[in-house]
């Protein structure tokens, strides 16, 4: 990548990887639509010669994306869950690994499922509490993994803190950084060793292409990380690489309307009388209020409440006439989901009661649509309630 002349977000998420064709002048990123290249040589070649193991629509994505999170690689995989998969894939039998407890429930179902069973150890543990994540930490620990803000309850971690305790013990620490964006916060900054993202969600915004990330922070994440999307395979495809590339660009811009809409959202919710135990950071009655001023540079626009049922929360969803009720998140449209039989479907009942999961618990995604007219939305639909 030339030289970069730009510092400022906005001017980032514009031209980070999105430097001129050279051979053409093109200002898009072109989409090479080949598995294959040809050799130079025996042993030789002008960068690429299989697209598993790279391609040049992915290297621009994977240099936008480390640019974006000041990291040192980025690497681009299927999905979030690819993304995920490969963070452990470097980790042996015997190794311990701390994930938060109220994650988004297909990682317990990763971990629960398929990763235990290749003889590494998984720890659920309130990260949001240093005095349990301290106590948890082993001598085998290898990596603590955090979702801040987690999914649906909106709890937060004190990234930095965990970090300072990980790395005491000679531990990484990764972080799922999907709900706020490198627009709002930047892991790596915070003293984190990786960060994930699904870029389905914020980063492409659009609810057009699967994808995951992971952006490493030193030169050994990088030749991890390459030899797992060579190894393994996972990787993103040209046109999702293009897709998420063309969502960045807008990245700043669409943040800041998902937050103000965001911030408009909560404060109505926060007054109606049928709304309860409403998560969202960004109001001063959150817990983990000064927490999010300090570590995140806004609130973003996802947040969760309960009715008083779930046939209460069956209703509402039938009700709305913009927010579309879905799974995902992270588009430029407004959704709204019951958490219960959406992202935590995998789970357990039990386990759902153990995170704080009410069959009542519903997600909003809140998109980048007039602030008022999705507020009378809302407000006819409680009405169902």
């Amino acid at each position: 990548m030339p030289d970069s002349p730009y510092t400022k977000l906005d001017t980032i998420a514009v031209h980070a990887g999105q430097y001129p064709d050279a051979q053409t002048g093109a200002v898009n990123v072109p989409v090479y639509l080949s598995s294959t290249f040809q050799l130079t040589g025996i042993g030789s070649d002008r960068g690429w010669d299989y697209s598993r193991a790279g391609n040049p629509t992915r290297d621009r994505l994977e240099e936008a994306l480390a640019v974006l999170e000041g990291g040192c690689s980025g690497h681009a995989f299927t999905s979030g869950m690819a993304a995920i998969s490969a963070l452990v894939a470097m980790l042996r039998a015997g190794d311990h690994l701390i994930c938060s407890h109220n994650v988004y429930a297909g990682t317990v179902r990763l971990f629960d499922q398929i990763v235990r069973h290749y003889g590494i150890e998984i720890e659920y543990v309130d990260t949001s509490n240093l005095a349990l994540v301290k106590a948890a930490i082993k001598p085998n620990t290898r990596l603590v993994h955090i979702e801040t803000p987690s999914n649906p309850l909106m709890v937060l971690t004190d990234i930095a803190a965990v970090s300072r305790l990980a790395h005491a013990r000679g531990a990484e620490v990764s972080v799922d950084n999907t709900f706020l964006s490198p627009a709002l916060q930047n892991p790596l900054k915070l003293g984190a060793d990786i960060v994930m993202h699904s870029t389905t969600k914020y980063l492409n915004g659009h609810s057009d292409g699967l994808g995951g990330a992971l952006i490493g922070s030193r030169p050994e994440h990088k030749e991890r990380f390459l030899l797992v999307q060579k190894a393994m395979g996972g990787v993103m495809s040209p046109f999702e690489c293009f897709l998420v590339l063309r969502g960045i660009r807008t990245l700043p811009v669409r943040i800041r309307q998902h937050e103000q809409n965001g911030r408009a959202v909560a404060e109505f919710l926060s007054a109606h009388p049928k709304v309860k135990n409403l998560a969202y950071p960004g109001l001063k009655t959150h817990p983990q209020y000064e927490l999010a001023v300090k570590q995140q540079r806004g609130f973003g626009s996802m947040m969760s409440f309960e009715v008083e049922s779930r046939e209460a929360a069956g209703r509402f969803l039938a009700a709305l006439r913009i927010f579309l009720n879905a799974e995902s998140l992270g588009g430029v449209e407004s959704l709204a989901s019951h958490s219960a039989t959406t992202t935590h479907a995998s789970v357990t009942e039990q386990q759902r009661a153990s995170m704080g999961i009410t069959d009542g618990r519903i997600r909003l995604s809140v998109g980048i649509e007039d602030k008022d007219d999705l507020i009378a939305d809302l407000e006819q639909a409680l009405k169902a309630v």
